[in-house]
């Protein structure tokens, strides 16, 4: 089955390290083919206002759109010899450009839903938490405007082939193993481990409010435990249908000694996991978006987080 990603790339290093993932993932994903997607830059509304009343304005605008567009053009080129030298066929590459209507990311998550791709892929910006403030961030903008198509959000250049999915028994945590049973279907490459970290009831309210504080936490871990059961035997059947085999596929369950974001941070060091796949929203209080899924895109080094609502 074919699936289809979009590249928003522009001259940065960060539009780099998404073309390098790709390459670097591309031997496990069959039938792959890519779209190089470049939002040109903005034309001024001075000149636009202008170009309405003015033959010259109207000229010079005329040359710089045709100027945007050939720069474009031999930008998403460039990009398109990497990939092709580093094996990927040509074919399977496809170029589109457009100016920019909505904003940036807007633009590309627009196109992106129109065109029914599978993921986006995007360089993570590292701006501080100073210049998001003032100026944004294209990452946190996708980040906010993704709410259907997963975000595949790559920092650094990934060296290591392994995936690490957080689960947490929720809709959202069997959307993302959808989205990587999808992507790996059928190559017995795939390396994926499931990862569980079991929740403490501080993760959900104040324990200083109950006076039954172990009686309460005992019945919550044993309500997790037949949740996670029940869904890791439902999710195996899923890789089993996409021909995951089971010793492609490996489980792990931990206690956390620190946050439930520390420790999936932790054990992406400890096990050198190059993509972490997590859904958007968790159970209940959500805890593996909101403070988690943050803590995660705001800490990954080298690695890809891919997003799945």
């Amino acid at each position: 089955m074919e699936k289809k990603i979009l590249l928003a790339l522009d001259e940065s290093k960060h539009a780099k390290n998404a073309i390098h993932y790709v390459l670097h993932i591309a031997p496990r994903v069959n039938q792959l083919r890519y779209t190089l997607f470049h939002v040109q830059p903005q034309i001024s509304q001075f000149l636009r206002d202008e170009a309405r009343i003015n033959l010259k304005a109207q000229s010079a605008m005329h040359k710089l759109k045709q100027q945007n567009a050939r720069s474009a053009h031999a930008l998403l080129e460039k990009y398109r010899d990497y990939l092709v030298d580093g094996g990927v066929d040509e074919t399977h590459i496809e170029l589109k450009t457009e100016p920019r209507k909505l904003g940036l990311a807007r633009d590309i998550i627009e196109y992106a839903q129109k065109k029914q791709y599978d993921a986006v892929v995007v360089g993570r910006r590292g701006l501080t938490k100073i210049q998001e403030v003032f100026m944004g961030s294209l990452t946190t903008k996708l980040i906010e405007h993704s709410q259907v198509i997963p975000l595949w959000v790559v920092d650094g250049k990934v060296a290591s082939h392994r995936v690490l999915v957080a689960v947490d028994g929720s809709e959202s945590a069997f959307r993302a193993v959808d989205h990587v049973s999808f992507i790996f279907r059928n190559n017995p490459d795939a390396a994926i481990t499931l990862f569980h970290v079991t929740p403490r009831l501080k993760d959900y309210c104040r324990l200083d409010y109950f006076t039954d504080e172990a009686d309460i936490e005992a019945a919550f871990l044993q309500s997790d435990q037949k949740c996670i059961d029940q869904f890791l035997d439902i999710v195996q059947k899923k890789f089993a249908e996409a021909g995951i085999s089971e010793e492609q596929v490996t489980i792990r369950q931990v206690k956390p000694r620190f946050s439930i974001g520390e420790t999936i941070m932790a054990e992406m060091q400890k096990g050198d996991y190059g993509t972490v796949v997590v859904g958007r929203r968790g159970t209940d209080r959500a805890f593996y978006l909101g403070s988690v899924s943050n803590y995660i895109l705001s800490k990954a080094s080298q690695r890809a987080v891919w997003l799945v609502s």
